[in-house]
């Protein structure tokens, strides 16, 4: 009798155990998208496993921009990482799929137009200049320095830039082609942006972009471009993008959460914690934080669920934050 009640007890025991275990392995927030935003998740992500002592599990994953929405939008992940607001083809994929989300503005970015360092005669370029460079019309046509300025260099334009699945190719393409992935197409692309940096790096007649942060980690393998947009060029740094004179290349990033996912405690506890801590671990990262005003807002949408975008597959170039909070989010 002894036996049979040691015997139930210890199937009892191991039964909870495994319960727990699975519960506890449960305790996954997923996230996926842009590699522009990765370092800003990734830190709040390391920081809230810290904070939660392993109780909770953050993936992050970096599929890039569309490559995330793609998953997110197949109710694969909770969150996704966006250098550029929701399109109307993903709009429309959630919605035949039912995915609702919030969106959420994490932090500002710049993107940089860089050269090699030792290139001599480029110090800014005007966005007509670019608009000459990157449209799909230059493709094959306009392959040298002295065809934008006649006082360049008669030598090829080797050209870098985002991948077609990034948000930040489609931020740049729109503002400065005027449309979204319209582009040249003879040009190193990649989702990596170290793979940018190597390219722009080593190859003196190299012209590239990709996101400010990551020229900030590479300040001394790289030469800013200057860009001017009518008003006289302007050099992308914190100052000029959070005061709106670097345009048209400056832009806020996002999260995207599923509100059925925002149900969850975990994926709750996870956003509270980023919208509170976003600020401070923004700067570690060194990305451009929002006011903290903004990230008030955004955790006072999160938690009234305010659902939908304030962009409607628009990017809205040259838009303010304040401006956009201004605007209810709609499906």
């Amino acid at each position: 009798m002894l036996k049979r009640l040691l015997s139930v007890v210890l199937v009892i025991v191991v039964a909870m155990t495994f319960a727990k275990a699975v519960s506890a392995a449960e305790k996954i927030v997923k996230i996926d998208g842009s590699s522009t935003v990765y370092p800003v998740t990734e830190a709040v992500a390391e920081e809230f496993q810290k904070a939660k002592k392993g109780a909770i599990k953050v993936t992050v994953g970096i599929s890039g921009t569309g490559g995330g929405f793609k998953k997110f939008c197949r109710g694969e992940t909770d969150i996704s990482d966006a250098s550029r607001p929701i399109l109307e083809k993903e709009m429309q994929l959630c919605k035949e799929n039912g995915i609702q989300y919030i969106e959420l503005p994490v932090a500002y970015d710049g993107l940089a137009v860089m050269v090699n360092p030792k290139n001599n005669w480029v110090t800014s370029m005007t966005v007509a200049e670019l608009k000459m460079l990157w449209e799909p019309a230059a493709q094959g046509k306009i392959t040298k320095w002295n065809q934008i300025r006649k006082e360049w260099p008669d030598k090829k334009i080797n050209l870098y830039g985002a991948g077609a699945d990034s948000g930040t190719f489609d931020y740049f393409t729109e503002a400065i082609t005027g449309k979204s992935k319209s582009s040249r197409g003879d040009f190193t692309a990649s989702e990596d942006d170290n793979v940018l940096v190597q390219g722009i790096a080593g190859d003196l007649y190299s012209l590239g972009f990709f996101g400010l942060a990551y020229y900030e980690e590479n300040h001394d393998k790289l030469k800013l471009v200057a860009i001017d947009n009518g008003k006289g060029p302007v050099i992308p740094s914190e100052k000029t993008v959070k005061d709106g004179t670097y345009q048209p290349l400056s832009r806020p990033i996002f999260i995207y959460v599923n509100a059925k996912s925002a149900e969850k405690p975990e994926v709750k506890e996870f956003v509270e914690f980023y919208m509170k801590n976003a600020a401070k671990l923004v700067r570690q990262v060194k990305y451009i934080a929002l006011p903290d005003a903004i990230y008030k807002k955004g955790l006072d949408r999160f938690q009234k669920k305010e659902i939908g975008t304030v962009f409607g597959g628009d990017a809205k170039i040259g838009a303010t934050i304040d401006d956009l909070f201004k605007t209810k989010p709609k499906i």
